[in-house]
């Protein structure tokens, strides 16, 4: 099992790990692409504004919600492992 220490070491891999593929988050599908160079091309930049933060949006959502469900985990765990320790303890 991990511990304080070893738990902050994992996340701060995570989040490097993340931090170097920033570059892919601004990457769109082929046919997206293609709409959007016409649409800018016809002089409509705003349409192209719009679907990049819409793919960002959706991109987001799932790791926000990874990421909170895994903060309340590891507090939970944290409070039930101190109390679990203490009646092992008095023994």
């Amino acid at each position: 099992m991990l511990n304080a220490m070893g738990m902050k070491k994992w996340m701060l891999v995570i989040v490097v790990l993340m931090l170097l593929n920033i570059q892919d988050l601004f990457a769109q599908c082929a046919m997206c692409r293609t709409q959007l160079e016409n649409n800018v091309s016809n002089g409509d930049p705003g349409i192209a504004a719009g679907i990049n933060t819409g793919i960002l949006y959706l991109l987001v959502m799932p790791y926000l919600a990874i990421i909170t469900l895994g903060y309340f985990w590891y507090k939970s765990s944290r409070k039930n492992g101190g109390e679990l320790n203490k009646g092992i303890a008095t023994r």
